[in-house]
C-alpha cells in the first residue's frame, strides 16, 4: 500500500516505497525517484519530533506516551526491513543509532529508547523540545 494508513488512534502508517508505475497513479508529495534514505532525510527535516519504528514495537510505544505525558505528540513512522537498513545508513553518517525505534528532535538524532528516558531523567529533554517548538513553555 501506498501512503498514509490508519493503524490505531495515534498511529499512522508511512509507507516510503515508490509508488507503482502507473499512469493512473495520484500520490501526493511522493518523489517516485526518491531513495528511501532520501524521504527518510526530508521527514527529519520535516518535523521537529520524529520517531522511525517497527510494527508492534514496544519500545515505540513506550516512547510515544513519554512524550505525550510531557505534552508533545511525535510523529510515528513504521518502517520496513529495507527502509530500516536506510535509516541505520543515515544515522550511522550522522552518529547515533542503527536500531529502531530512532528518534530525532529538531533534526538531530537523539538515539534509542534508553537515550531518550536518559535525556529525560538529566532535564534536558523538555528544553530541547521547547527549543525546536514541539512543546511551548508557558510557564
Amino acid at each position: 500500500m501506498q501512503g498514509l494508513r490508519r493503524c490505531s488512534d495515534d498511529l499512522l502508517h508511512l509507507d516510503l516505497s515508490p509508488p507503482p508505475a502507473s499512469p493512473s497513479s495520484t500520490s501526493l508529495s511522493i518523489d517516485v525517484a526518491e531513495s528511501a534514505e532520501t524521504r527518510i532525510r526530508r521527514l527529519i527535516s520535516e518535523h521537529p519530533v520524529i520517531i522511525f519504528s517497527r510494527t508492534s514495537c514496544c519500545m515505540c510505544h513506550v516512547m510515544k506516551k513519554l512524550l505525550a505525558t510531557i505534552g508533545v505528540n511525535p510523529t510515528v513512522i513504521e518502517l520496513d526491513d529495507e527502509e530500516i537498513d536506510a535509516l541505520a545508513t543515515y544515522s550511522t553518517s550522522t552518529t547515533a543509532t542503527t536500531t529502531t525505534p530512532a528518534v530525532f528532535i529538531g533534526g538531530a538524532s537523539v538515539g534509542g529508547l534508553e537515550s531518550l528516558v536518559a535525556l529525560h531523567l538529566s532535564g534536558h529533554l523538555v528544553p530541547k523540545l521547547v527549543e525546536v517548538g514541539a512543546l511551548w513553555d508557558g510557564f
